[in-house]
């Protein structure tokens, strides 16, 4: 945004005493945010973090999960959902998820990204703080990129690629751009100057903004959201041939490992990023993203040991995404203690979701979606609200009319809030994902490939590539 000053206005603002100049200077503020470059430059390499996930990061980390037969469809997946989820979110996905529209959806007023230009600015959560909307679009572009691949690993091995692009399209469009708009969108900390402003401005946020729910970085946008999409895909899907009998063990674990560290480094700036500024919550989320893992993945590999007999590396790459997935909510709003407790929990909850759950939901959910992300993703969230607390060390909620931290932060009413949240996530996702996978499977002709093409491989029979030649 391009600010002058006239002569006359500037002899004027000389002729002001300095409490004068002061409050001006405040009204100018709230009226035009300002860039921080530091602020923006940080955003800049958050979003491109974040794109790393993606691309080479879950697409390795899936790829080495599958057999040698299926590697090159999961890559052509995972790069083509990237690719078509971008456009879409150019063309209306950051509008209808990021403009003032009703509770669920926002406007077409930014179909294209019409009227956002270089000079367009995006609120942080500072007052009189901004960065480039240009920015903002990409970095939240690339949420929605990720939370679309992630689904596809749990019908891995077996689905058309003609299905899961249209049902990406669908699933898109009706679960993620509204649960973005619920969880994310309201009209900026400059818009609460007083009690009455502040009701005026929760009146036309989200849905789950609107009650108080915490996300700090996709806990249920993201992780809840996804996990539940890919369960649903794996009942609808059906169970791969020979599941239960045949061996289906990962082809590349060096390849598994590769995409793990690839996703945790890219997690920095999903989590830190998300506060939106270069300053101590984004510490603090950085922190939180390097220490929660870290401790998720030892207690499943201790848990796993004590179970098996042998630590693994499968177990211990799984528990450092278990305890990136559930620090992703709570990054910004608990202390470091809180998070490492979080850490912990989660290494122990994810190796059940994957071992215990699974069996008791019946469902080849193939590469393990919903036992990590959708079991750590609803645990984080909850334990979100218990550790935001300021007496154990959390940031508690602020207070953006009274501009300090809010009197009588109550567990117990805030984890009720995150549960609504949960649930709210968990009826929508699934919904949507089952009305998508059956208008799909209508459209294509059935969700999965033929059983001789299955068995040969999804690499050559629908992509007519080989991933290695020996």
């Amino acid at each position: 945004m391009r600010k002058t000053i006239t002569v006359s206005g500037l002899l004027g603002m000389l002729a002001l005493p300095a409490w004068a100049e002061e409050a001006a200077a405040q009204v100018q503020a709230a009226a035009a945010p300002v860039i921080n470059k530091g602020d923006n430059g940080w955003i800049m390499v958050a979003a491109v973090l974040v794109i790393l996930m993606s691309i080479p990061g879950i697409a390795l980390f899936y790829g080495g999960l599958v057999r040698t037969k299926n590697m090159l469809s999961i890559l052509m997946q995972t790069l083509s959902l990237f690719c078509l989820v971008t456009v879409l979110w150019v063309v209306y996905g950051y509008s209808l998820a990021f403009t003032e529209g009703n509770s669920m959806f926002g406007s077409f007023s930014k179909i294209l990204l019409s009227g956002v230009t270089p000079d367009s600015i995006a609120a942080t959560f500072s007052k009189g703080v901004g960065i480039t909307e240009f920015v903002y679009v990409v970095f939240q572009g690339a949420f929605a990129a990720i939370t679309c691949c992630l689904v596809v690993g749990s019908f891995a091995e077996r689905m058309k690629f003609s299905a899961v692009v249209l049902f990406t399209i669908l699933w898109f469009t009706f679960a993620y751009v509204p649960m973005a708009h619920m969880v994310w969108y309201w009209a900026g900390p400059d818009a609460y100057t007083s009690a009455e402003a502040a009701d005026a401005a929760n009146a036309t946020a989200g849905f789950l903004f609107q009650h108080g729910a915490l996300d700090f970085a996709g806990g249920t946008v993201v992780h809840i959201n996804a996990a539940v999409a890919g369960l649903v895909g794996a009942f609808m899907v059906g169970k791969r041939i020979g599941y239960g009998r045949d061996l289906m063990a990962p082809h590349s674990l060096t390849m598994t490992m590769i995409g793990a560290s690839l996703l945790w480094v890219g997690w920095f700036g999903f989590n830190a990023g998300s506060a939106l500024e270069a300053n101590g919550s984004a510490a603090l989320a950085l922190v939180n993203t390097w220490a929660a893992p870290a401790a998720a993945t030892l207690s499943w590999t201790a848990a796993e040991w004590a179970m098996k007999g042998r630590p693994s590396l499968l177990g211990a790459a799984s528990g450092a995404v278990a305890g990136l997935v559930v620090i992703t909510p709570a990054a910004g709003f608990v202390g470091v203690g809180g998070g490492l407790v979080m850490g912990l929990i989660s290494g122990v909850a994810g190796l059940w979701g994957v071992h215990g759950l699974k069996r008791l939901l019946g469902a080849d959910d193939s590469l393990d979606v919903f036992g990590v992300h959708g079991v750590c993703g609803i645990l984080g969230a909850l334990l979100t609200g218990v550790f935001a607390s300021p007496d154990l060390g959390g940031t508690g909620v602020w207070d953006y009319v009274a501009n300090q931290v809010a009197d009588g932060y109550s567990i117990a009413a805030q984890v009720k809030v995150q549960a609504i949240g949960v649930l709210v996530t968990i009826v929508w996702s699934g919904i949507v994902a089952a009305i998508a996978y059956k208008l799909v499977g209508m459209v294509v002709g059935g969700l999965r490939v033929k059983d001789d093409e299955e068995r040969e491989g999804l690499d050559l029979t629908t992509h007519g590539e080989k991933a290695y030649n020996l």
